[in-house]
């Protein structure tokens, strides 16, 4: 009899688990996600800067799912609750059972209540919808600067990003570079546009190594990029970012990239959890001590093997799938199971135009137009991916309807 496996959560690590587990027969896999789109959030700052189109960055989930034949049932519900006791996930029109659960269901944008006005008055790029509206917001401002109608004069237009981790950076570098571009069209109305990189640490990409630091502070610096760190946003209204200092910024619209914190179901999830949501788990990523229950992605605090808490990257979501599925593989085997080592390769940060920076292994640096080709690569070999499974999708719909 197939063990049914099911998976909450259509982003880069319920891929990547349904990736492994499809190719064995004795496997049947439901898919549970609220959207009927994967959502490339890593692509996220070339979308909202306009250099990307929608189709770039939303795939479509139920054809993705169809490429792999009758393997992968996709059902376009929110989960509403869990029960490990029963072993079945409730949505909002079914309940599914399972005999392994793979939880990863990322997170969201975590607007601080303590700085007051920040949810109202800032945009996230956690789902698809905010980095939408934020990026008719940045394309508004460019078409008024062309038309030359409402900023008549050449006075400052503040766009202000909190937080310059991986997100805010990428955002920062893409716009900046995009007003570069078109103030060789425009001239100073272009330039009058004016980026501010906020962030409350001593520096930008906190947590990561110097050479990261000083080759994206560089490059931001040369793009036009205001750095603003050791600034503490106390609140937000209509008109004025507010500092703690007592100095205040007027902007014209902010994106808020400073903090994540666990999606909802979570908290319906009966486990322990740190200060942000995210479910604590075992070195097998095991939740509630429950062999066949697993959480991969941002819904978890995952360490390494000095207790050191991982940043939640798309990298690491597909690191956690992968060895979880290789995982469920061996428990159904009933052969000896490992723990979860992520063991990751390196990272890259596109900053603006063809230009990025990165390391890999642990001792190849590497920044500039060929950083940017390496990144575009691996960027476009997952792209591709998803693109030709839903090929095969849309293939096989087309024999199911003439069947």
């Amino acid at each position: 009899m197939k063990k049914e496996v099911v998976i909450i959560g259509g982003g880069y690590g319920g891929l990547r688990a349904i990736e492994f587990l499809a190719k064995y027969e004795d496997i049947s896999i439901t898919l549970i996600d609220k959207n009927p789109y994967h959502y490339l959030q890593t692509e996220a700052y070339g979308y909202i800067a306009g250099r990307f189109d929608i189709h770039d960055i939303a795939i479509d989930l139920e054809k993705w799912c169809r490429g792999f034949k009758n393997k992968v049932t996709f059902v376009y519900e929110k989960a509403t609750s869990i029960d490990f006791q029963e072993q079945n996930v409730k949505t909002d029109k079914k309940t599914l059972s399972y005999d392994y659960l793979i939880i990863a269901i990322g997170a969201k944008t975590n607007f601080f209540s303590f700085i007051e006005g920040l949810r109202e008055h800032s945009f996230g790029v956690k789902n698809l919808q905010r980095a939408h509206n934020f990026r008719k917001e940045f394309e508004d401002i460019i078409y008024k600067k062309l038309q030359n109608e409402e900023y008549v004069s050449n006075e400052p237009v503040n766009l202000a990003i909190g937080g310059a981790g991986l997100s805010g950076v990428e955002v920062a570098a893409e716009m900046a570079n995009v007003i570069d571009i078109y103030s060789k069209t425009i001239g100073d109305r272009a330039k009058a546009i004016k980026i501010y990189l906020i962030d409350a640490s001593d520096t930008i990409l906190p947590g990561m190594s110097q050479f990261m630091i000083s080759s994206t502070q560089k490059r931001l610096e040369k793009l036009g990029v205001h750095i603003m760190t050791s600034a503490f946003i106390s609140s937000v209204d209509d008109a004025y970012i507010y500092f703690k200092n007592g100095e205040k910024l007027d902007y014209h619209f902010m994106v808020f990239t400073g903090g994540i914190k666990a999606s909802d179901l979570n908290d319906t999830i009966k486990n322990e959890k740190n200060k942000i949501g995210q479910l604590i788990v075992d070195k097998e990523l095991n939740v509630d001590e429950r062999k066949n229950v697993f959480a991969i992605g941002d819904c978890v605090e995952i360490q390494d093997d000095e207790g050191n808490i991982l940043p939640p990257t798309a990298q690491i979501a597909e690191k956690s799938a992968e060895y979880v599925a290789q995982t469920i593989r061996k428990r159904i085997d009933k052969t000896k199971t490992e723990a979860f080592d992520a063991n990751v390769s390196g990272i890259f940060i596109a900053l603006g135009g063809k230009y990025a920076a990165g390391e890999m292994f642990g001792f190849i640096k590497i920044k500039g137009y060929w950083a940017y080709l390496l990144k575009k690569a691996i960027t476009y070999g997952y792209y591709l991916g998803l693109r030709l499974r839903i090929n095969t999708g849309y293939k096989n719909r087309i024999k199911d309807t003439k069947n």
